[in-house]
């Protein structure tokens, strides 16, 4: 197979070896009886972040039912299964608690590679759950507050009966090469000074998602680009998106032309200027839990330094 098409695998938060249970998300004594199952496990976010674990087995700190008092959240979710075992998340309000109860927590964008394949699925679950209720809170159709139904995969409107469930928006973003084969790599107007990574935007209505790697490239960069190749997706709840990942390469002759809007900067890499860059500090690259990050080693041929990322 071509290298260029060869799929990404062990994306940092796609690796959810979770069973989801659905048939149960909507049996209330089948819930009951588990949440009052000893061996339940229990997660607690606080403003997405979790305690972390002090076990060898666990990255993450895991609570019992019993440890959890109705006071202490607004949202209560069923994740799934792991051997067997029943999993909730309960989330606390999106407003900021002291600062000092959260030294001791971390959030997904930190621990994600570093946590197992169930770990990793159960907190991308849990987190994209409390972010889409705290945003949904009332009906899209006549304003009414809603209430969560099905163990928080869906809300329902007491007024009209409309159902809602959890969204999810794609997005691509797509690591473009020339045909010197450097790799294009932007900083976003918002980001800091330094801090690089691959071009990315939203799907848009009607569109494809190859359709939409090209637009996105084009009016980012002004690059045009073809042979779009699919190489993976992972979720990316901050706050509700799949990123589908993407190889692509500019058509000769294209040349950088920023939008000055989104992108404020973009260079074409080659491997060696990659380096170089980095090791200088003139580039900082996205964390390893990132598909940008994976979309990059992909190109370079393998693992890059961890210091060389955004701090």
């Amino acid at each position: 197979m071509n290298a260029n098409r060869q799929l990404l695998a062990g994306l940092a938060l796609a690796r959810g070896d979770i069973d989801r249970a659905a048939e149960h998300r909507d049996d209330i004594q089948w819930l009951s009886d588990s949440w009052a199952h000893a061996d339940t496990r229990v997660l607690e976010l606080i403003n997405g972040t979790v305690e972390l674990g002090q076990s060898a087995s666990s990255a993450i700190a895991w609570l019992s039912p019993t440890d959890v008092t109705q006071a202490d959240w607004t949202d209560l979710f069923f994740l799934g299964k792991v051997d067997a075992v029943a999993h909730f998340a309960v989330a606390s309000p999106l407003e900021a608690p002291d600062a000092e109860a959260l030294l001791a927590r971390s959030g997904l964008r930190e621990i994600g590679s570093t946590l197992s394949d169930a770990e990793a699925g159960l907190l991308t679950t849990a987190v994209a759950l409390a972010n889409w209720h705290a945003t949904h809170r009332r009906c899209p159709r006549c304003g009414t507050p809603t209430e969560s139904i099905s163990a928080g995969w869906a809300r329902r409107c007491p007024a009209d009966e409309s159902l809602h469930f959890p969204r999810t928006d794609p997005a691509v973003i797509a690591l473009v090469v020339d045909a010197d084969d450097r790799a294009l790599l932007g900083r976003q107007v918002a980001w800091p000074e330094h801090f690089f990574s691959t071009l990315a935007g939203f799907v848009e209505a009607g569109e494809s998602a190859e359709a939409a790697v090209r637009r996105e490239v084009f009016e980012e960069s002004g690059v045009e680009v073809d042979d779009v190749t699919y190489l993976g997706s992972q979720p990316w709840p901050f706050p509700a998106s799949l990123m589908l990942g993407y190889h692509a390469r500019a058509v000769p002759g294209s040349e950088i032309r920023v939008d000055g809007t989104e992108i404020a900067e973009a260079y074409w890499y080659s491997r060696e200027e990659l380096v170089t860059a980095c090791k200088s500090g003139e580039v900082r690259l996205p964390s390893s839990v990132s598909i940008a990050r994976r979309l990059i080693e992909r190109w370079f041929g393998s693992e890059l330094p961890g210091e060389w990322s955004r701090p």
